[in-house]
């Protein structure tokens, strides 16, 4: 069954395989779709991108997503390479200095924030923007972006991340409010289990939180195959009347308050 046979679009963010956008590039292609992979011209040469679109045959443009004229290269030039609008985008791009510099939440750099909401978030309006202005999504096209449930909990150790994901929801909604009745065009936000991705591992305590959230997932924490799977439903037409809608991806972690795998953690206490 080919979900997305005939569907057109880009994929932004995937740097190598262990990335989530390196998976939903995949799941596409096996699913029917023509993609473009862009990254940063820093990125393609730090990771193996430039290997995967040799393997599957996919233009590849180099953007940076926090620049308006770096974007509406990307999107004429898919455009151009498509042959007109396309059906679905991708936005899969996230880094915060201040974690990467170790900054806790009350010591912030706020040059280094900036950054963060920026390439995090800001990114994110900027590429619906050049979207909407050159008209460049098909009618009942689809946006999805990433993010995680620290952007409504506070999570330790996810930092000014958690910020730009507030930021990144925000704008889908009020995006969403806006191409939907213009284009048809959905705007959906994907919360996904943590994952063991390049980026993610540059979080303090991940490993930690992994095994947090498995115990407290019923269903285990999401993979980034898992993810992959469920993106390109939204990117197919049996989700047409879906957006403006944050979806939790993240095996029931988002509704639970505690589990048994969770209690039998605790360390046992003696009687007296």
């Amino acid at each position: 069954m080919e979900l997305l046979k005939g569907k057109k679009g880009i994929i932004t963010g995937a740097l190598n395989d262990k990335s989530i956008a390196w998976k939903v590039a995949e799941r596409a292609i096996a699913e029917g779709a023509e993609i473009i992979l862009t990254n940063t011209e820093l990125s393609l040469r730090m990771g193996t991108l430039n290997d995967f679109a040799e393997k599957h045959g996919c233009k590849l443009i180099a953007a940076d997503a926090t620049s308006i004229e770096d974007l509406g290269v990307l999107v004429d030039g898919a455009m151009e390479h498509f042959g007109g609008p396309f059906d679905f985008v991708l936005h899969s791009i996230g880094m915060s200095p201040n974690v990467r510099k170790g900054r806790p939440y009350e010591a912030l750099d706020y040059n280094f924030l900036g950054k963060t909401l920026d390439i995090s978030a800001l990114s994110f309006h900027k590429l619906l923007h050049t979207l909407y202005t050159k008209d460049a999504l098909k009618e009942w096209g689809s946006v999805v972006a990433l993010t995680y449930i620290a952007a409504e909990r506070s999570f330790v150790g996810y930092n000014d991340m958690a910020d730009a994901k507030a930021l990144l929801q925000s704008i889908a909604r009020s995006f969403g409010a806006i191409y939907g009745p213009a284009r048809h065009v959905r705007i959906n936000t994907v919360s996904q289990s943590p994952t063991a991705t390049t980026a993610g591992q540059g979080i303090a305590g991940m490993e930690d939180m992994l095994k947090y959230a498995e115990r407290m997932s019923p269903l285990g924490n999401a993979t980034a195959d898992d993810c992959a799977d469920y993106i390109v439903t939204l990117f197919s037409d049996y989700t047409r009347k879906v957006t403006m809608q944050n979806l939790y991806h993240d095996g029931g972690f988002s509704s639970v308050g505690l589990t048994a795998a969770e209690v039998a953690s605790f360390p046992k206490q003696e009687n007296d």
